[in-house]
């Protein structure tokens, strides 16, 4: 028996299959329980026993070489129909992959902290308290007693008949009062919640800071300089200032702080309503006389003034941004561009 004109002749079957179709087939024909070394290898029973020992190592060392070669082929077959695929599909495997879409962060997280980095360099504290809040301190130690009608300026979600949450971050000036002493200079930022109707201007939830001064001989004059300086700092220097009176309950006199329109510069325009020329920011006053006595502070011996501000507000004058609700909706068109 010619055993290496059979591996030979194995070898060229094996070289010829095109694909693992023939090749399968081609293993079948020479290794399979029909192929043609399995019935060599079962013929070994009739020979003599020293002649079957020779031939059937050399049978088995075939078996072997074959089973090398099948595999060889095997890698080479799979490794042209995957880049024949590949060139089917067009895809040109030597170019750079799909870089991962990088986290960044929200806008109106960057805003809160560039506000409240704005007012850490003006001297401010940060000081924090509950979301949900105690009716006292949302609204009654803010000279709103119960049925106020001052009340209706806020819709408000109730838990208990007494416990809620809040509708702004004044709550924590009462608290900030009631635990440290004057001088104080602190901002209050935080979540706060109201019954509302969703519109472009409106949300349920958004983001507030509110800020708090009181010392001795505070007055108007102080707050003007303090937003004036906050206004250049985020919106920058030419932006002008005018402060429209207005009411709160809990502060006298009170105010509303405008700033020109960013578009047209205070001629009118879409943004600001033609013929404005002036956003509403926020909201301020002195400290009302009676919250101090609320709290246990002479207003004899200490006056302050207190201001409100939404986030997502200045945000929306800053970047021109036309509808608050964009800032919950998670569109990434939205969001990449800041």
């Amino acid at each position: 028996m010619d055993i290496p004109a059979l591996f030979h002749e194995s070898e060229q079957k094996i070289c010829r299959a095109a694909n693992l179709r023939e090749l399968e087939e081609v293993r079948i024909a020479l290794l399979g329980k029909k192929g043609q070394l399995t019935g060599l290898l079962r013929s070994l029973a009739e020979l003599p026993l020293q002649e079957r020992k020779h031939l059937g190592a050399d049978l088995n060392g075939l078996r072997e070489n074959i089973q090398i070669l099948l595999a060889e082929r095997q890698r080479t077959l799979e490794e042209e129909e995957t880049t024949q695929g590949l060139a089917r599909e067009g895809i040109d495997i030597t170019l750079p992959g799909i870089p991962p879409l990088r986290g960044r962060r929200h806008v109106l997280l960057e805003t809160v902290e560039e506000i409240e980095d704005a007012f850490l360099r003006l001297g401010f504290d940060i000081v924090e308290g509950p979301e949900v809040e105690w009716d006292y301190y949302n609204f009654e130690a803010l000279n709103m007693p119960a049925e106020h009608p001052a009340r209706d300026m806020w819709d408000t979600f109730y838990i208990t008949e007494r416990m809620l949450l809040r509708t702004h971050t004044s709550p924590v000036q009462i608290r900030c009062m009631e635990e440290t002493p004057p001088p104080i200079r602190a901002i209050m930022p935080g979540l706060v919640a109201r019954h509302e109707a969703l519109d472009s201007t409106h949300m349920d939830v958004f983001f507030q800071i509110e800020g708090l001064v009181v010392d001795k001989g505070i007055s108007f004059a102080n707050l003007k300089g303090i937003l004036d300086l906050f206004v250049a700092m985020i919106f920058g220097s030419e932006r002008k200032t005018m402060f429209v009176p207005s009411y709160f309950p809990f502060t006298e006199p009170s105010a509303e702080l405008m700033i020109s329109c960013g578009v047209c510069g205070g001629s009118g325009c879409q943004t600001c309503g033609h013929g404005g020329g002036w956003l509403e920011v926020l909201g301020c006053g002195q400290v009302h006389p009676q919250v101090l006595r609320n709290v246990g502070i002479d207003p004899e011996a200490f006056t302050g003034f207190a201001f409100g501000l939404g986030a997502e507000r200045v945000a929306m004058l800053k970047y021109n941004i036309p509808d608050i609700r964009l800032f919950a909706e998670n569109d990434l068109r939205f969001l990449e561009q800041f």
